[in-house]
């Protein structure tokens, strides 16, 4: 049995399977997302969903479903589900499921009396085209299968109704049509490897709801247009195979192109290979600049996430190639940011003040994987460069005071990545000296003069040390309370709440704090903090404490960062826990990530969401597979590998 797999008992009952998610990507920013039954349940699940930059910056779901259904004796077994209002199903195809597994790819298996057919699906590398590949098991008469299929032609944000400026008009092209609904829009080419009859008959299927928009609290009611039916006879131990995409192929080539992209797939055999697949499903390669996507389905390249996400989703699993492309990119864009231009800068937040923090944390991470002369080597000028930019006060929101220390505005814009904002200003308005900010500052400091000093720099160096060393003293007058860090400092007004930004301080390969301190932050974070599944984002002890992520935009906002466990924060309480307690505390930590291997087969399967609720069950929410979350679990993992810490 492969290490994801799901049988007919959880698959039959709709409270446990709609509740899980697939998704699978191309690294070009196209996906295919929905349940393991096929009941899109989000706005944002479809079979085909692609950037369309010539409308905007958002993706669009083009193909939403394809239903099919198998007939024998003229009996007619639809396979497709969708649900309507009063909690009603149609036409319940999830009751034929037999096996769903994705070891490779998503495969579903259904028995319709004396036929069993076999689905797989995946999508083909840097092109927007979802293929599907249907095998006929076993059939014992003669059998014809049809396909419907559902079209949106919409934004992901958005939903559609009926409405007569869509053009229901169709093109034959070889084994198949294209249509295109509405202007601007690519056309969509749908094409059988078979031959078969195509029936048109462009009709509204009305009213299909999505239960996590409504939810949500947002609008939650859909019309699509199905244009007609294909239908083929089949026979058993045939195959077909079915594409969309928005050009046509040769019929002919799709089984290459399917054995092809095949080879291309890795087996997911335990929680490391589920997340190393999922890594690279963030990859997004626009013509020569490639980025990292924050997550799925609505995120785009954020730049706090990008460089957050990116040791983990590169280094940790041998992808030195992209780790490159992306550095390559963020070098340039970064490059534009301190010279004063917003042009050309697709990487949305740049200027969020601790972003140029994390840039050089990844460049300390590349050195530990590679070696600090090649790091200096390669990245030396830019990381002093961003050291200059940074004490020349040239920043639009991060400035150096005299007593050494980094002091940001976080009044009237998030400044951090407890970023929720209610009415335009922050919930949590982290403002003046923030403390996470201020450790990345230290730690960006001494990693600069290790650079500096290898490249011969000693005058240079030596200043950068001491500036450090001002740093460290004023860090630790700050933000010390005694027992653990303040969250933030502002004039005389000292945040007590317990969150986890302070656990940065121990993780990270320079600390301001000795030892006693260190370990003192970690007992407060490991007893008031830490759950299954990652750090609580706020202590319950605190009057603020909300830990359920649920209700309208409003209600989750106050809730997002006030309580909710954010799996990212685990890697860096793990790096510390190791840091203090060092092979007397890898028990520990290997004990905790089973917390995240239960999550493989939960929201989105193999891989792991935004943020769970704060108390158990601690429940999934979010974005269903989020960069920072992914990454951090996988450097723990890397970390744990290594021989030094066998």
């Amino acid at each position: 049995m492969s290490y994801l797999n799901f049988d007919k008992t959880l698959l039959m009952n709709l409270d446990k399977s709609l509740s899980k998610e697939m998704i699978r990507t191309n690294r070009a920013g196209a996906y295919n997302s929905t349940t393991l039954i096929d009941c899109n349940t989000r706005k944002y699940h479809g079979q085909l969903v692609i950037p369309i930059p010539q409308i905007d910056d958002s993706n669009h779901v083009l193909l939403s479903s394809l239903d099919e259904t198998v007939i024998q004796h003229d009996a007619e077994f639809n396979l497709g589900i969708h649900k309507y209002e009063g909690n009603n199903f149609s036409p319940n195809g999830h009751k034929y499921i037999r096996q769903f597994d994705c070891e490779v790819i998503s495969r579903t298996v259904y028995r319709v009396g004396g036929v069993i057919l076999s689905k797989e699906r995946m999508l083909v590398s840097f092109e927007p085209r979802v293929l599907f590949k249907y095998t006929v098991l076993e059939a014992h008469s003669p059998t014809t299968l049809r396909f419907k299929p559902f079209l949106a032609f919409r934004n992901v944000n958005e939903l559609t109704h009926e409405n007569d400026r869509a053009d229901t008009s169709f093109i034959e092209i070889k084994q198949g049509i294209s249509m295109c609904m509405y202007e601007n829009y690519p056309s969509l080419f749908m094409q059988f490897s078979k031959k078969n009859n195509y029936t048109h008959n462009p009709h509204w299927n009305k009213n299909i709801e999505y239960y996590k928009e409504q939810e949500r609290g947002y609008e939650y009611k859909e019309d699509l247009m199905v244009p007609g039916f294909f239908e083929m006879p089949v026979k058993k131990g045939e195959t077909l195979i079915f594409s969309a995409g928005i050009s046509e192929t040769s019929p002919r080539s799709l089984t290459k192109l399917w054995d092809d992209e095949l080879k291309r797939r890795n087996h997911r055999v335990d929680m490391f290979s589920s997340l190393k697949n999922s890594a690279q499903q963030f990859y997004k390669r626009e013509g020569e600049r490639t980025y990292l996507l924050a997550g799925y389905t609505w995120f785009t390249a954020r730049a706090r996430d990008q460089f957050v996400a990116l040791p983990g989703c590169t280094l940790a699993i041998d992808r030195m190639d992209y780790f490159d492309a992306i550095i390559r990119t963020s070098i340039d864009e970064l490059i534009l940011f301190m010279g004063g231009s917003k042009e050309g800068i697709k990487l949305q937040n740049i200027d969020d003040p601790d972003v140029l923090l994390w840039f050089i944390w990844v460049i300390q991470q590349y050195a530990g994987a590679t070696s600090l002369e090649k790091a200096a080597e390669r990245f030396e000028e830019i990381v002093t460069t961003i050291i200059a930019f940074i004490r020349k006060q040239n920043h639009p929101n991060l400035f150096l005071h005299n007593n050494g220390l980094l002091y940001v505005n976080g009044k009237e814009k998030p400044a951090t990545w407890m970023n929720a904002v209610e009415n335009g200003k922050p919930i949590t308005p982290r403002t003046g000296y923030v403390v996470e900010i201020n450790s990345l500052w230290y730690n960006a400091l001494k990693f600069s003069s290790e650079l500096t000093r290898i490249t011969g720099a000693e005058h240079a160096a030596d200043m950068l040390d001491y500036q450090a060393e001002i740093t460290r003293q004023a860090f630790v007058e700050t933000f010390w309370n005694g027992t653990y860090l303040y969250d933030f400092v502002d004039d005389n007004d000292s945040n007590w709440e317990v969150r986890p930004n302070m656990i940065l301080a121990v993780a990270l390969p320079y600390s301001p704090l000795d030892k006693a301190k260190q370990k003192s932050v970690l007992d407060i974070t490991t007893k008031e903090l830490l759950t299954p599944k990652g750090l609580r984002s706020l202590s319950p002890k605190s009057g603020s404490y909300r830990p359920i992520y649920i209700g309208g935009m409003l209600e989750r906002n106050r809730n997002y960062h006030n309580g909710p466990a954010w799996p990212f924060t685990f890697g860096a309480f793990a790096i510390a826990y190791l840091k203090i307690y060092k092979q007397s505390g890898k028990s520990f930590i290997e004990r905790m990530l089973i917390g995240f291997e239960a999550e493989m087969t939960e929201l989105c399967v193999g891989t792991i969401p935004e943020l769970f609720d704060g108390n158990p069950p601690y429940k999934g929410h979010g974005g269903m597979s989020f960069a920072m979350s992914v990454s951090q679990i996988l450097s723990v993992l890397d970390y744990l590998k290594k021989p030094e810490n066998k």
